[in-house]
């Protein structure tokens, strides 16, 4: 009986701990978001989008300079041009956190800079398409990826790992 305990708890303590994460993408990698350059492709930040999994609670990381980083309409995207973003930052730090499944628009704010492919379609799964483990996103140097865990799973984890060692101790 012992073991059959401990083994249902390890199960669900790991199940959690698997089934409950975030990933932080860099975007565009090392260079961050900045206009491509000539020998880039202008498409640059949508194969970069397209070579990732995306989940509800992940977040974008935006590195840039003199810049800015628009959320906007599908509309909006493809001319370039938002009078009414529906994100705006332009701090040059931004952290963008996916909140729903479906696709999500970027633009750069500066004149100009999206019309020269500082643009991208970030497409969203479903949770119930989640199926992605943390080592199936490549993590080279272009596409710098980071797990996190906010303080409600952390807190789970502690209980479920005290509750182990309570049972393997008093059974």
């Amino acid at each position: 009986m012992k073991n059959t305990i401990t083994i249902f708890m390890a199960v669900a303590f790991f199940s959690s701990i698997l089934t409950v994460y975030s990933i932080e993408f860099q975007v565009g990698g090392d260079k961050g978001w900045v206009i491509p350059t000539s020998k880039d492709s202008t498409d640059l930040y949508d194969v970069w989008a397209s070579k990732n999994r995306f989940n509800i609670n992940d977040t974008l990381h935006f590195a840039y300079k003199k810049d800015s980083v628009l959320v906007v309409s599908k509309e909006e995207h493809a001319k370039c041009k938002s009078s009414h973003p529906i994100f705006f930052s332009n701090n040059g730090d931004t952290t963008f956190e996916i909140d729903r499944s479906g696709y999500f628009y970027f633009i750069s704010g500066v004149s100009g800079h999206c019309e020269r492919g500082l643009k991208m379609i970030v497409k969203v799964l479903e949770h119930g398409n989640i199926a992605q483990t943390a080592n199936q996103t490549s993590t080279n140097s272009s596409e710098a990826v980071s797990l996190k865990m906010d303080s409600t799973v952390c807190s789970q984890i502690v209980i479920i790992v005290g509750l182990i060692s309570m049972l393997t101790v008093f059974v």
